[in-house]
């Protein structure tokens, strides 16, 4: 998803998918942990992708200020 995509979101819609992002994370963490993944790139991809949709909940909560 990109960032253009991800600011067109509705708030609440980001955060759900915020918080399903994060869900997914740490269930690769605990997989990655048990046994490694294929791909541990995955895991730099899925931290990213939070990253971004927590930069843009955090731009608008500034901008409503």
């Amino acid at each position: 998803m990109k960032i253009a995509e991800i600011k067109e979101l509705a708030t609440k819609e980001l955060q759900e998918r915020l918080d399903a992002e994060v869900a997914v994370y740490d269930q690769m963490r605990i997989n990655h942990a048990v046994s490694p993944l294929d791909s541990p790139a995955q895991l730099k991809h899925q931290r990213r992708m939070i990253a971004q949709k927590r930069t843009v909940l955090r731009q608008r909560e500034l901008n409503n200020k």
